[in-house]
């Protein structure tokens, strides 16, 4: 199971998780006060834009968009029970490949101290990898604490407790069977290593049968050649004419008619 892949596959949930805060939190203030919303932006942009400096197309078009995304945002009218229930999805992949990312640093760690690595990269950078991935990660769970208790309406902070503690006992248990699971893709992969060594040595091996029985194929045939050239009394056989051969040829032929 590859980090790289989980650790992707969490960042862009909390990336999701996020962005489903802001969404919720916006609803959630533009509901029910949009009048007092409008107004406050009509007074910045008047503030900002006196007569005397009236604002360009596209700050007007800015504008108008930022009064328009209010407006549709009162039109759910607090309508966050599908968000709320995203954010708790894009919370529990965050959580299942933590755990797991977790779980496999764990394993690769072990079998660095009892089996030889054969990757690609160094050894110790695979080390600062899981290091640098593990810290982020960390880091990931604290900005969402923060993010979901502190600057989030209480709702969220109670879904993100109730979720962490959940995941929390998923974890434990997701990461004896993610070992277990694994071990046996190791074992998998050192058959298939074992039949692919086997396949191509029995291939090399015929490979080379071959090239023997060729040039020995062509040593017999230039010698025959060479032998034709110099001793033609030998015939232009492969195989040379032996000596009884060559004297009843010598004789001279009798036709017997009917």
């Amino acid at each position: 199971m590859d980090p790289f892949t989980l650790f992707a596959l969490a960042n862009g949930a909390v990336s999701a998780v996020k962005a489903g805060c802001k969404l919720y939190k916006d609803i959630k203030g533009a509901a029910g006060e949009v009048k007092d919303v409008l107004k406050d932006l009509d007074d910045q942009f008047k503030k900002l834009h006196p007569p005397e400096k009236p604002a360009s197309v596209s700050q007007r078009n800015a504008y108008v968009a930022e009064k328009n995304r209010v407006i549709e945002l009162n039109k759910k009218g607090g309508e966050t029970t599908n968000i709320y229930q995203e954010i708790g999805e894009h919370l529990g992949t965050y959580y299942d490949n933590f755990y797991k990312c977790m779980a496999v640093f764990e394993e690769e760690e072990k079998n660095a101290k009892t089996q030889v690595y054969t990757g690609d990269a160094s050894l110790g950078k695979r080390a600062l990898q899981r290091v640098l991935m593990r810290k982020q990660l960390e880091q990931m769970s604290v900005d969402l604490r923060e993010l979901m208790i502190y600057q989030s309406p209480p709702e969220l902070g109670a879904l993100y407790t109730e979720v962490e503690e959940m995941m929390k006992e998923m974890g434990k248990e997701q990461k004896v069977l993610l070992i277990k699971q694994m071990k046996q893709e190791a074992i998998l992969e050192k058959r298939r290593a074992a039949r692919m060594r086997k396949i191509r040595d029995e291939f090399a091996t015929g490979v080379a049968v071959m090239i023997i029985i060729f040039v020995v194929a062509g040593l017999f045939m230039w010698v025959a050649y060479d032998r034709q050239q110099k001793y033609p009394q030998y015939g232009d056989g492969l195989i040379p004419k032996s000596e009884y051969q060559r004297k009843l040829e010598e004789l001279p032929k009798v036709y017997v008619g009917r």
